[in-house]
């Protein structure tokens, strides 16, 4: 086996099975830190913590090949103060944690990844955004990433390599936003979404796992990275590619008023549609990682071949 530890902190989500589920092939264990226990499948097991004490649970750190940390709220929800308490709590707190006991340990992870999010970006439909030449946005979507990043850096790891990774929408098989994208094709109501020029910068599912071992492969490799395929589409053509590959020829539009009457229904916000996510990995193609999915078409089809 290449890892003897791989540890997910928060790992109990869609991205953290993901992943569990493509280290148990090259990890003697991988650990998941969840707050709900699970029995232990193959050489995947579950340790329970609380995302905000120390508790047995540190010893998992001790001398691991990798830990990734995926905590946070879900942000498809509506912005109440309460749910914005709850997202920025349960990004910050968890990381703080972290940070604080990794720097105290004598063997802590060699390598210690937090997935945050491109969404730190401002919206763009001028030009691309990258980790050189990026701005950064503004509004509430925003303030929680910087605070995180901010988070992430508070303590020093002089043993422990750091990876802020800045996630795309990614794309896959069982869960997160593709499953639902695809019911609402299916149902004839997939058109674009607002006037349909927003970018929708994706990732493949399967690119996310290769690109975490590509870090720990390189050690020279830090700081902050895109993680996004290299061609970003509009939301015109995503709409249109999804629906001639999942077989609907047709597909209704919704219109940015609509949707704000859909968002209020269903209990989350407009930004997550119509927010122009226009961003390139620049600095992970140029340490050299090569995609396997660097167009939307065959991800796509990748994905609905085995749905």
């Amino acid at each position: 086996m290449k890892f003897k530890k791989i540890v997910l902190a928060g790992g109990s989500g869609y991205l953290g099975r993901v992943l569990a589920n493509y280290y148990s092939e090259k990890a003697q264990e991988v650990v998941v830190l969840s707050r709900t226990q699970k029995e232990t499948e193959n050489n995947m097991r579950t340790v329970v913590w609380d995302a905000r004490t120390r508790g047995k649970w540190t010893a998992e750190l001790v001398n691991a090949d990798m830990l990734i940390n995926l905590c946070g709220k879900n942000v498809n929800c509506r912005y109440t103060e309460s749910n914005k308490k709850e997202i920025l709590d349960s990004r910050m707190v968890p990381t703080l944690l972290l940070g604080e006991v990794i720097s105290g340990l004598f063997e802590p992870p060699k390598l210690w990844i937090n997935i945050t999010s491109a969404t730190i970006y401002r919206h763009a439909e001028d030009h691309a955004q990258d980790e050189q030449m990026g701005e950064i946005g503004s509004g509430f979507s925003v303030d929680i990433c910087k605070a995180w990043e901010n988070a992430f850096y508070q303590y020093q790891t002089a043993k422990t390599r750091k990876i802020n990774l800045r996630m795309a929408i990614v794309l896959g098989k069982e869960d997160g936003v593709f499953p639902r994208l695809l019911n609402l094709t299916r149902l004839g109501i997939g058109g674009k979404q607002g006037n349909g020029e927003q970018y929708i910068s994706w990732v493949h599912e399967l690119d996310v796992a290769r690109s975490t071992e590509w870090f720990f492969d390189k050690p020279e490799l830090e700081g902050t990275f895109n993680c996004s395929s290299p061609n970003p589409v509009k939301n015109s053509a995503f709409t249109h590619i999804l629906r001639k590959l999942s077989g609907m020829p047709l597909g209704l539009p919704a219109p940015a008023w609509l949707l704000t009457i859909g968002a209020a229904i269903i209990g989350t916000e407009t930004e997550l549609i119509l927010k122009s996510r226009w961003v390139l990995p620049t600095k992970l193609q140029s340490s050299g990682f090569k995609f396997s999915f660097n167009d939307l078409a065959p991800a796509i089809f990748d994905i609905l071949k085995t749905n």
